[in-house]
């Protein structure tokens, strides 16, 4: 099969990135000519797979996303593909994956909380964001697509809602894991490691992972750990990711009177290593169709503390975390109580490893490269508008 996987930026950080690094490799590996197209990128990620570089003139960033959703009409036209399978922010396409879900959902559930100030005095993107929603209109638009890969039944849901997909059309493809990158047996060293060069012991550690505090939940996060961290002269949290107005977070963190009950350690290259580090996972995240860290918390063996505005929190049930409405703030501050007592963590463990076994990334790569084949055999045309 030769296919196209499309996403305007390659690059080894993103999840969306990640996706397309590990997708390409599986297909490379299971012997297809395997093409991605972007507007930049990194190293291969394998020695067979080819870049095709689309990079139409714009004036700065907002711009850009049109020109690249553009040029890769011109050049999929031009392309005799057999499959083009898009990572989204396109509307040349036989398959369209929504790792990030819908634009619209995203600025009602999360975007103010991103916003600074500044940023809201000044529109906070307002033409970037008509941009892209011009773009994910064009992309449902009927004959624009063959499949809707959703990386959670909520956002099915959302897209059968909004752009009235008929549901045979749209294929749920829970996001994977790599259970062996991610795994218990890293807290020996890989944990202990880094809880020796942070100074902990045997504090019980509440970790939070994400780029993006705001839409991530951080606030939220901040507020529910509070009470524990008065209650638990040993309960410790420490803040993965990048977050550009990272010092409003701290500010907050201060004002709770944390102190150095939280630690912020900025964006790391080790995710492995800090889930081996924590007792258990914290993420009231706004908005995120499936967030990767739900998966790779359990991998880690973490029972995974969410929202119920994560999509990967359909794949969770009691015995390995809880799952909450964001506003309900007593009902996070219980759930940290809970996951907090000897007993119901050490059970949690066991069977979030258990349950992440289940979400192996190469059975998911498996079934998009089915249906990428199947795609490829169907009487769709090889051209499209």
């Amino acid at each position: 099969m030769r296919i196209a996987l499309v996403h305007i930026r390659h690059a080894y950080s993103g999840g969306v990135e990640r996706y397309l690094n590990e997708f390409s490799r599986y297909l490379a590996n299971r012997g297809h000519d395997v093409h991605i197209v972007c507007r930049r990128h990194d190293a291969a990620p394998h020695p067979d797979v080819r870049f095709e570089r689309v990079h139409g003139f714009a004036l700065g960033k907002t711009w850009r996303i049109w020109t690249f959703a553009r040029d890769v009409e011109r050049h999929v036209r031009a392309a005799n593909y057999d499959a083009v399978y898009s990572l989204g922010r396109t509307w040349s396409h036989d398959i369209l994956r929504l790792g990030g879900g819908l634009h619209q959902t995203y600025l009602e559930l999360a975007h103010d909380a991103k916003l600074s100030p500044f940023e809201r005095l000044t529109g906070g993107g307002f033409t970037r964001h008509r941009l892209v929603l011009a773009i994910e209109r064009r992309a449902f638009a009927p004959g624009a697509y063959h499949t809707i890969v959703a990386n959670s039944h909520m956002v099915r849901r959302d897209v059968e809602a909004r752009f009235a997909v008929p549901r045979e059309r749209i294929e749920v493809i829970h996001n994977g894991v790599d259970v062996e990158r991610f795994h218990p047996r890293r807290r020996a060293e890989d944990g202990a490691a880094l809880r020796r060069e942070l100074g902990l012991g045997d504090e019980l550690v509440v970790l939070f992972l994400g780029t993006g505090f705001g839409r991530k939940g951080l606030d939220l996060a901040l507020d529910a750990f509070a009470p524990l961290a008065r209650e638990r002269a040993d309960a410790r949290m420490l803040v993965v990711g990048h977050d550009s107005g990272a010092a409003r977070f701290v500010a907050r963190a201060n004002r709770l009177g944390l102190g150095d009950a939280v630690r912020f350690l900025g964006p790391r290259r080790d995710p492995e290593a800090c889930y081996a580090a924590a007792d258990l996972y914290l993420l009231p995240t706004r908005y995120d169709p499936f967030a990767n860290s739900t998966v790779e918390a359990l991998a880690s063996g973490l029972p995974v503390v969410t929202s119920a505005t994560n999509g990967g929190a359909e794949i969770l049930d009691e015995r390995v975390g809880s799952v909450l409405d964001v506003a309900d703030v007593e009902g996070w501050v219980d759930a940290l109580r809970r996951w907090s007592e000897p007993e119901t963590l050490a059970a949690g463990r066991i069977a979030a490893r258990a349950l992440a076994e289940q979400h192996a990334i190469e059975t998911k790569l498996a079934r998009a490269e089915d249906l990428a084949l199947r795609v490829a055999a169907s009487d769709r045309p090889t051209v499209r508008s």
